[in-house]
């Protein structure tokens, strides 16, 4: 089957979801030939993102201006895990990559790992190539800061779930991401990586719910200190915590800044962004 950007959107999300999950190396899901495989060979699989994200480079590339910006999130993905794995120059590579295809997260480069190289007159001159307009700047902290919002999110669910004694399930609650049209594809790249985060969240999420769940469904019908008061009680307040949590998450949702610039224009100066906390 031919590539189509939406199937190339599809397998970048997927590389990054696998990656904040499991890491840049993790077993692959198994077809029956590949549990085949597994049975008589022993070792699973191993996806490695690093090599995903090559391939997905290259068949971007092939589909000419479409493909462009997804080219720009392999390099910025794949410099982001230079940046983690202390290779600077590696990183320096991809970012510049990634700024020629268009990469212009400038508030993705203020990020606490990413300012060590701010010292370095490459990491300069390409942060000098990058325009940005109003617009898209505004929507690049949204982005950004919904990333923090909801991993804090799941850190009060973890919190306020110890104990819980009810067999209910919260997934997380998340705003719409944002539909407006860009004013550069670049805002796409971010958009990606906002909605793996989501999947990946809400994946550790749901597998700490549906065992918790279990653990109690288990209790309910083995074992007679099993406390059913208190298990009504808690699906109560865990009611209730799901309608705030749900209400927060539409207070959150981007809203466009009536008047918000659309001319490209160089990036805030370099150092003057401060990262979404």
């Amino acid at each position: 089957m031919a590539d189509t950007v939406d199937s190339l959107v599809a397998r970048m999300h997927e590389l990054l979801v696998v990656h904040l999950t499991q890491g840049p190396a993790v077993p692959a899901e198994q077809d029956v030939l590949s549990s085949l495989g597994l049975s008589f060979l022993g070792a699973p699989r191993r996806v490695d993102v690093a090599a995903g994200l090559h391939d997905l480079i290259a068949r971007a590339g092939a589909l000419g201006t479409d493909g462009t910006w997804l080219v720009a999130a392999g390099h910025a993905s794949l410099a982001g895990m230079a940046v983690a794995g202390g290779r600077a120059d590696q990183a320096l590579f991809h970012l510049d990559a990634a700024v020629t295809a268009g990469f212009n997260d400038c508030v993705a480069l203020h990020v606490d790992p990413i300012r060590p190289l701010h010292h370095d007159p490459r990491f300069q001159a390409l942060y000098r190539r990058i325009r940005v307009t109003q617009g898209d700047l505004d929507e690049y902290f949204w982005l950004h800061a919904e990333m923090q919002a909801l991993a804090r999110d799941v850190s009060n669910a973890s919190v306020d779930n110890v104990g819980r004694l009810d067999t209910g399930v919260s997934p997380l609650p998340m705003p719409p991401m944002p539909t407006r049209e860009p004013d550069a594809p670049g805002v796409l790249i971010t958009r990606i990586d906002l909605a793996a985060t989501r999947t990946a969240l809400q994946q550790a999420v749901m597998k700490a719910e549906f065992q918790r769940s279990a653990g109690n469904t288990s209790l309910s019908l083995i074992d007679d200190t099993w406390d059913l008061p208190r298990a009504r009680h808690d699906a109560r307040y865990a009611d209730e915590a799901d309608l705030l949590r749900r209400r927060a998450a539409e207070a959150r949702a981007f809203v466009e800044r009536p008047g918000a610039g659309s001319v490209p224009s160089p990036c805030p100066p370099l150092g003057s962004l401060t990262y979404p906390a």
